[in-house]
């Protein structure tokens, strides 16, 4: 049964996610908070430009609560994929603060509205949903991005987990250069032995 006590547990797990996002920026030099990090651009400010739109519209739009800022029409064709990067004029403050924002709202929506009160997304094929397929739904979209911040900060810096007190008491680097050359070791192994 979907009660309150899901909702809790759905969005207290947001809410984590949320947080390990935004820190994966922590100490990093603006140039490679930005910088592309993949064949896609791909890059940590990027990802959390892109989190806090969709997460404003979310649980702005789909239920009547539109989000108190400016944002690009979800239809607008020339818009698409801007979310993804950051521009020269726009800062990480304010696009951490715009997220940081959105939570705010978000979090107003979730206390506000029933596991079961009625949303529209007309990007959807099937557009009548609910507040808490909003939730599974986002949980799952901040979880996707959240682990590709995981990666391009440890391509960036080495640094993983995801909060700082776990970063701090992962093993040194000579583990993981042995754990890396055991991988590829039985890498090739595997591969040698399937021709």
């Amino acid at each position: 049964m979907i009660d309150d006590d899901a909702k809790v547990v759905l969005h207290d797990d947001l809410r984590d996610l949320r947080a390990a996002v935004v820190w994966k920026l922590d100490g990093l030099p603006e140039y490679d908070v930005r910088r592309p990090l993949t064949t896609t651009g791909t890059n940590l400010l990027g990802l959390v430009k892109h989190l806090a739109l969709y997460e404003a519209r979310y649980f702005g739009e789909v239920f009547d609560r539109p989000f108190p800022e400016p944002l690009p029409r979800w239809d607008d064709l020339d818009a698409r994929g801007t979310d993804m990067w950051a521009t020269s004029e726009e800062t990480r403050e304010e696009i951490v603060g715009r997220y940081r924002r959105t939570w705010e709202h978000s979090d107003a929506t979730i206390v506000a509205l029933a596991i079961d009160a009625p949303g529209h997304v007309p990007w959807w094929p099937r557009p009548e949903v609910t507040l808490f397929n909003i939730l599974v739904h986002m949980l799952a979209e901040t979880s996707r991005h959240a682990g590709h911040a995981d990666i391009l900060r440890e391509q960036l810096d080495g640094s993983i987990g995801t909060i700082p007190a776990r970063a701090k008491s992962q093993p040194d680097a000579a583990f993981w250069e042995n754990r890396r050359s055991e991988i590829e070791r039985v890498a090739k192994a595997a591969s040698a032995g399937a021709e």
